[in-house]
């Protein structure tokens, strides 16, 4: 059989995977089937493409996959759960860079058509874009750069004058796509520098929405490059992950009552003032902490990104069966942009054997909430916010939130009173029913267990 008709079956069985795997991952009782289905879609794929086109043996093959394989692994084991948007955040980068090296590895080609050229100054523009982006997200999300908003006068006015000088310079390489032309490095070097001036104005509390935005652009920079050389599994898997992407992208944007044109262009929090919040704290202990959870019937646990932080997972689930035990209905709300990426609690509840039905959307908990006895929120502090409900002048004003403060009693647990990650101010911990629980979240948890044993 015809090399290159083995490789385009072997296509045809990994967009198939690809597909199932994309399929399986909506659930946490089968994402890990489909992560390994998707896996093998890539190997397939890869082993096909390189080998029907004579560019490597599987010699070099088999080296790249032991390569990888020791990265992947060491990644898996070394990087902690806290660190997983850094993580996603450079894995988008590098998705980009990978298609922005294929583009331009591709402008080395003979004869190259216009529409070959188009497909190629896409793939370098997006890839660019998606690379230096995804490192200013990886700065903010590990705070090595600050979180806030960066904007400055005259803003949006550079980065339209960025956008026209790429418009021209791509017209210019598609005439004359030569990878030594002075055009393409103006292409490649403005893509990069309107990366980082997208992610720049964009605050911390938006972060989540810009991971799977990021996550989109690497598909799309990966099918316009597949377009460039040819190759039908890279479109076919790149469009999968584009069209993912923007429609997770789309479902933060709804959970933050806000528009992708808002959270990209707004520069959150830099211009709206919130109202000063002040009133008298209400600090618990442990013990006392039991007490009432002990006389509880009813509780709700609305984990965030401090949890992911103090590793509580574990034993927030030792807490839940104990609660079970002594009769009450225990449920986990979790809001659609709680921590620094999409679905980030639901990757640690996952981790700690939550059951996926005691799992509550946002959506679900709001209409029953005044009637949870105890609402105990871990680390959380945007998705709880009142002001996102009650106060105009708020960054976060309009955005839907789980209304913790209607609960009968609110426990929140944090370290200290500081604000969350977007720097607004919460007024739930003033409230009279809220009670603050100082320190780390799991040992404060861990001395509510020990009281119940």
């Amino acid at each position: 059989m015809d090399i290159h008709i083995l490789a385009n079956l072997s296509y045809i069985v990994s967009a198939a995977l690809f597909i199932f795997g994309l399929k399986q991952l909506g659930s946490p009782a089968t994402a890990r089937r489909g992560n390994l289905l998707s896996s093998l879609a890539m190997l397939i794929a890869v082993i096909a493409g390189l080998t029907a086109e004579g560019i490597v043996d599987f010699k070099l093959i088999g080296m790249g996959i032991l390569i990888g394989t020791i990265i992947g692994a060491l990644a898996a084991r070394l990087i902690a759960m806290t660190s997983m948007p850094e993580m996603v955040a450079l894995f988008n980068g590098s998705g980009g860079a990978a298609s922005l090296l294929v583009g331009w590895a591709a402008l080395y080609g003979a004869d190259v058509s216009v529409f070959a050229a188009v497909t190629i100054i896409i793939a370098i523009l997006i890839g660019g874009i998606t690379l230096t982006g995804s490192l200013v997200a990886y700065g903010k999300l590990s705070e090595i750069v600050g979180s806030g908003a960066v904007v400055f006068s005259g803003q949006r006015i550079v980065n339209s004058l960025i956008l026209i000088g790429l418009v021209y310079a791509g017209y210019m390489l598609s005439m004359d796509p030569n990878p030594e032309s002075v055009w393409f490095w103006i292409v490649l070097g403005l893509s990069l520098l309107l990366g980082i001036m997208a992610v720049i104005p964009i605050g911390g509390a938006d972060m989540p929405v810009v991971i799977s935005l990021l996550n989109s652009y690497s598909g799309i920079a990966a099918c316009a490059a597949g377009f460039a050389i040819n190759n039908n599994i890279l479109i076919v898997a790149g469009a999968l992950v584009g069209a993912s992407g923007i429609i997770l992208t789309n479902i933060m944007c709804k959970a933050m009552n806000r528009s992708l044109a808002n959270v990209l262009f707004s520069g959150f929090g830099a211009v709206k003032q919130a109202k000063s919040v002040e009133g008298e704290v209400k600090p618990i202990s442990p013990q006392d902490a039991y007490y009432i959870l002990e006389a509880a019937s009813n509780v709700c646990i609305v984990p965030g990104y401090g949890m992911a932080v103090a590793q509580a997972q574990h034993v927030v689930k030792e807490l839940g069966e104990l609660l079970e035990k002594n009769g009450a209905e225990v449920s986990y709300a979790i809001h659609p942009v709680a921590g620094r990426m999409p679905g980030h609690m639901n990757v640690l509840l996952a981790e700690a054997d939550v059951p996926y039905e005691q799992l509550v959307e946002m959506d679900e908990i709001n209409p029953r909430i005044e009637n949870v006895d105890v609402a105990i929120v871990i680390g959380a502090n945007d998705v709880v916010n009142p002001s996102a409900r009650e106060d105009e002048g708020s960054p976060i004003y309009g955005m839907p939130i789980i209304n913790v403060d209607q609960a009968r009693t609110v426990f929140v647990l944090k370290r200290s009173m500081a604000s969350g990650f977007s720097g607004v101010d919460n007024p739930l911990f003033f409230c009279e029913n809220t009670r603050m629980l100082f320190g780390d979240a799991k040992e404060s948890i861990s001395a509510v267990i020990t009281e119940f044993s």
